[in-house]
């Protein structure tokens, strides 16, 4: 072979093995360029969806709902039946929690209430913590006159008995409740499932399927109060 072929396949390899480094080059730059991009698109994506997440009406209510409910519960001091007050709003704000667009699907469950008074029933409202005019409601309220209390929240949280009752805007306590006082013979005492609740009763914690009872009467109507309560189906 001549010399002059020598060096003509020489600069021929020299060229390959040159073309190939650029080759090398552009992918690596097209990868490195790649991930960076998905990077990129992934940071956008978490931001945008925190910055969504902040202001969404859903999470600025769900931000309202306390983690430790009241224990008390502020109202009328009238005689029963107790009808919804006029500004459901004003009396959800009072029980420390908000109104909301919807009714939340992260916390679902239902409690009961029985009131007796001198063993005659009290009938609870429809529509407690609901305010028909604006189509917003508490993620704790009734819908008619069965007794049921929906807890429907958008975040997980403890509701109570005193919420509920502020809402209501009627007044109580271990020793009374609306105008009802104990003494002289009379008496109060809440119920749990049957069990008899030590305490103010405004700080009874709602659970799952809970029957909660208050009778207000003598000690001979405080005899046999209401243990369960057949749910409706869904509930």
């Amino acid at each position: 072979m001549s010399g002059e072929s020598r060096k003509a396949r020489a600069a021929a390899a020299r060229k390959a093995m040159e073309t190939a480094r650029k080759r090398d080059r552009r992918r690596r730059h097209l990868f490195t360029g790649g991930i960076v991009g998905v990077v990129v698109l992934v940071v956008v994506g978490v931001v945008l969806a925190l910055t969504l997440h902040r202001s969404s009406p859903a999470s600025a209510a769900a931000a309202g709902i306390p983690s430790s409910p009241a224990a008390t519960a502020q109202g009328r001091t009238d005689p029963p039946p107790w009808a919804v007050p006029a500004d459901p709003a004003a009396h959800v704000r009072a029980a420390g929690l908000p109104m909301l667009g919807t009714e939340g699907t992260v916390e679902h469950i239902h409690a009961h209430l029985d009131i007796s008074v001198n063993g005659q029933p009290v009938v609870v409202p429809a529509l407690i913590g609901i305010d028909e005019t604006t189509g917003e409601l508490s993620p704790l309220h009734t819908h008619d006159t069965s007794g049921v209390i929906h807890v429907e929240s958008p975040v997980q949280a403890d509701f109570s008995l005193g919420q509920v009752f502020t809402e209501w805007q009627v007044s109580l306590s271990g020793d009374h409740i609306g105008s009802l006082k104990t003494g002289n013979g009379e008496e109060l005492h809440a119920y749990v499932n049957g069990k008899l609740q030590q305490g103010d009763p405004a700080g009874i914690v709602l659970h799952a399927h809970d029957e909660i009872a208050l009778v207000y009467g003598t000690a001979a109507q405080q005899a046999n109060p209401p243990a369960t309560f057949t749910f409706p189906a869904g509930l």
